[in-house]
């Protein structure tokens, strides 16, 4: 999750004291979003990504100097994630989730139907071509393996992939790729294009998505949906805080 990203680096300490209530996200914020979101999920952030990461930032510079002048850093200005978690204590520490219905609640599971159960598993392989790569060689290459598996595996690796869920695949491959995937018959070798390119695989077993009712589930779907209005509250109530502070974008050198 991109909000659950914490910054570490202290980038403000000479703006606090110049002016408190000024709040200046230079480049060099971006460099360290891009560095975290990157070791945490294998990619280059989005531009909506990015955005979510700023404000996450602002949100957790807000959260750090309030902590500051109600003095829940204890003398430890240098611990940031801990003042930032204790101001964050006492800014939710008196929001309450509204009640919510059955009929309501139904209807927000089924918005969300995806996270409950068990979601859709495939089994497939990957082949990798060694040396050329171009369309034509790729092409050749599930032809020969299509003819003779030891044939055309001789020439490259193989990758296995076992019980990999659905939103991995489409994490790791792309969307267009997945639902290719899923489409492909049984034990043929097809060449499918992915984000990074085209990968020659060949899918081995499904086993679809098995749904469970409202009913199974009700107390899981009831905390997830307090944990998302908390969630919400807790970012209005930030930025509620927020609003007595300025921030000031610097954008990095061209």
């Amino acid at each position: 999750m991109v909000g659950a990203l914490l910054f570490g680096i202290d980038h403000v300490v000479a703006a606090r004291k110049d002016d408190p209530h000024l709040i200046v996200l230079g480049p060099e914020v971006d460099k360290e979003a891009r560095t975290l979101f990157r070791d945490a999920k294998g990619r280059e952030p989005s531009d909506a990504e990015m955005n979510t990461l700023r404000e996450r930032w602002v949100d957790n510079e807000v959260l750090y100097r309030e902590g500051v002048s109600l003095r829940v850093d204890q003398g430890d200005s240098a611990i940031r994630e801990r003042v930032i978690f204790k101001a964050l204590n006492v800014v939710q520490a008196n929001l309450q989730p509204p009640k919510i219905d059955d009929a309501t609640l139904r209807a927000w599971f089924e918005t969300n139907r995806a996270k409950y159960g068990e979601l859709a598993r495939l089994d497939f392989l990957e082949a990798v071509l060694v040396g050329d790569a171009s369309d034509d060689a790729v092409n050749g290459f599930v032809a020969a393996l299509n003819r003779s598996a030891s044939q055309g595996e001789a020439k490259g690796g193989l990758r296995v992939f076992k019980g990999r869920p659905r939103d991995n695949i489409v994490a790791s491959f792309g969307g267009e790729f997945t639902a290719a995937l899923e489409k492909s018959p049984l034990g043929t070798w097809r060449a499918l294009s992915a984000k990074d390119g085209l990968h020659v695989v060949r899918l081995d077993a499904v086993k679809a998505t098995e749904t469970v009712s409202f009913d199974t589930v009700r107390g899981e779907v009831l905390q997830d949906w307090r944990d998302e209005q908390l969630m919400e509250l807790r970012r209005r109530a930030v930025r509620d805080v927020g609003r007595k502070y300025t921030v000031k974008r610097i954008e990095a050198a061209k």
